[in-house]
């Protein structure tokens, strides 16, 4: 039974920290809502041959349909998928009813997106594992939906975790079982590594977080600098990050996907000039007590590669977005475009890594 009473504040120095994600929120949001859908392949957005999905039901992922991918590439990988139109305000609308159920048990809710959020329980003499299941049946008493949980010491831990019991599950990772855990963990799963990065340590024999700790922080540092000591301490499960009640964004941006690939940089200057317009007004509304820190423009091109390009400015500059423009599209070598971002980012008043901006 769950405990309802509270450590008093300075009692435990232990961390007990929950990362929920919402299994296939959209996707099972439409399902509820349409129940001849429920048990169907179905994703949400991608309609017409430019739409890219936001996410795909479990039966659709079964066909390799996943979310960001093309909705004509979904339906070649599976001809039977339904695609339903995004329904922004209904999933908001949901998202605020699981949060608040969240502040039933904590002041300190991180969320990360509409369908996940890290909550720190630390204060709780009761198990957080326990916790973790009355949340999430209290989700499912309430809007019908189900969640997953990762419950761990620190964030990185229960952010793995929470995907590894999925659908409607949880995992557990104790303070004594983190070093077994990282051991067997792929470093891809590490915050911050990507596809590149992972490439870099398969050609060095490097696969797991036990492989990584083979090298010594000394020598982390000298081969990939500040971010070097910073997996030294992942890779071992090490990660004091506190869970932020409040964060601040960090960027303006507005990007649109063309309905026919776009030949030529003089013709993405009208749009461009367009959407960069809706990002100032946007600044001027809500953002003015924050600085410009820099312009920042992306590209798509036909063939799905990408480019993001960026430079210092204290304003939203047209000038320099254009001049962005115009460099980014020489780094496709005339290849035609299919989507075009612009943006600016915001200062932070603290020094940490930018989150990705599109």
């Amino acid at each position: 039974m769950l405990q309802a009473y509270r450590v008093s504040e300075g009692e435990t120095d232990e961390r007990k920290l929950i990362h929920i994600d919402m299994d296939c929120f959209y996707a099972a949001i439409e399902q509820r809502e349409q129940p001849e859908l429920r048990g169907k392949p179905i994703g949400v957005g991608g309609a017409g041959r430019r739409g890219v999905l936001c996410t795909a039901s479990y039966e659709a992922r079964q066909f390799g349909v996943r979310s960001a991918m093309p909705g004509f590439k979904a339906l070649e990988l599976c001809p039977q998928i339904v695609l339903v139109p995004v329904r922004f305000e209904l999933y908001q609308a949901v998202s605020a009813q699981v949060r608040a159920i969240f502040g039933r048990f904590t002041d300190l809710i991180e969320p990360l997106s509409l369908d996940e959020a890290y909550l720190d329980v630390s204060h709780w003499r009761s198990d957080p594992a326990a916790i973790a299941r009355e949340i999430r049946a209290q989700i499912y008493e309430e809007t019908q939906l189900r969640a997953s949980a990762g419950i761990a010491p620190n964030k990185l831990i229960a952010k793995v975790a929470s995907d590894l019991n999925k659908p409607n599950g949880q995992y557990v990772v104790r303070p004594d079982e983190v070093p077994e855990f990282m051991k067997q963990l792929p470093v891809s799963k590490l915050w911050g590594v990507g596809k590149k990065m992972q490439a870099k340590f398969s050609a060095q024999g490097v696969e797991t977080c036990g492989d990584l700790q083979r090298y010594d922080k000394i020598a982390m540092a000298q081969r990939y600098g500040k971010w070097g000591v910073e997996l030294y301490e992942l890779c071992r499960g090490i990660d004091s990050r506190a869970v932020k009640v409040h964060r601040m964004r960090k960027s303006i941006s507005k990007e649109t996907t063309f309905r026919e690939d776009v030949v030529g940089v003089l013709s993405l200057v009208p749009t461009l000039r367009s959407m960069l317009e809706e990002v100032g007004e946007s600044y001027q509304s809500r953002y003015t007590d924050r600085e410009i820190k820099s312009v920042v423009v992306k590209l798509k091109f036909a063939d799905f590669t990408q480019t993001t390009i960026e430079k210092g400015s204290g304003d939203v500059d047209i000038a320099l977005a254009e001049q962005l423009l115009h460099d980014g599209y020489a780094r496709g070598k005339g290849k035609a475009v299919r989507l075009l971002g612009v943006g600016v980012r915001l200062a932070d008043e603290e020094d940490e890594k930018q989150l990705e901006m599109f």
